[in-house]
């Protein structure tokens, strides 16, 4: 029986390239087709995400054996920083940490599905998927 590492061990490449190809026409489509300003966290998340488009999608054509030692450094700055945001967002005490002095406060919801469904529970989980597939796929 196949076990479900084994089985996308050979597309996480090309996973982990939908993911962020998905995550950054999202941010883009939010931004640009609903108005949606994004705040400075959301920009460092860009930051650590829009890359991966590019280098993902070289390293899945190249089957590149090497791709997570060039990844994972962009895939866990990104998770860090969309976990930060994410907390600021749902702890309260957090709020007041980092304070976005222009533009719109990094602790605003603009969606709130479920209660906890966030633009940065999203970013999260995209960047957490592209960890694990990246640390799935290995080195060999």
């Amino acid at each position: 029986m196949k076990t479900a590492s084994s089985f996308l061990r050979p597309y996480s490449l090309l996973v982990a390239w939908l993911i962020a190809l998905v995550g950054t026409a999202g941010s883009l489509v939010a931004e640009y087709g609903f108005g949606l300003t994004p705040c400075m966290l959301c920009w460092y998340q860009r930051i650590f995400l829009y890359p991966l488009v590019i280098i993902l999608g070289v390293a899945a054509f190249r089957n590149d054996r090497k791709a997570r030692g060039y990844v994972l450094p962009l895939s866990v700055l990104g998770s860090c920083v969309a976990l930060y945001q994410y907390l600021e967002q749902k702890v309260p005490a957090l709020r007041n940490a980092i304070r976005c002095t222009t533009g719109v406060p990094c602790s605003g919801h603009y969606i709130n599905w479920l209660g906890f469904i966030t633009i940065p529970f999203l970013s999260l989980i995209g960047f957490l998927a592209i960890t694990a597939l990246l640390l799935v796929r290995g080195e060999s």
